[in-house]
C-alpha cells in the first residue's frame, strides 16, 4: 500500500528520529520497514511510544494486527 502511495515505510532509525520531534503513536502502533530476511519468514516490525520510551516489536505480518497503520516518508 505504501508503494502504491509513492512513499517508503520508515526504518527503525527514521522512526526514532521522528519521535524526537514529538510524541507519536502514544495510543496506537505503526508498522515500520522490516528487513527482507525477516519479511521472508513472514515477520514484520512495528513501533510505538509508551511510558516516555520508543519501543520496537515484532509479529507475524498476517496477525490480527494487520490493520495497523504505518509511518512513511516522501522525498520531494
Amino acid at each position: 500500500m505504501a508503494a502504491a502511495m509513492g512513499i517508503e515505510l520508515l526504518t527503525e532509525e527514521q522512526y526514532r528520529a521522528l519521535q524526537k520531534l514529538g510524541d507519536f503513536d502514544t495510543k496506537t502502533s505503526s508498522w515500520v520497514r522490516t528487513p527482507s530476511d525477516i519479511r521472508g519468514l513472514g515477520g514484520a516490525l512495528f513501533a510505538d511510544r509508551r511510558y516516555g520510551h520508543v519501543f520496537l516489536y515484532h509479529n507475524s505480518a498476517a496477525s490480527f494486527y494487520s490493520a495497523r497503520g504505518f509511518r512513511g516518508s516522501l522525498m520531494v
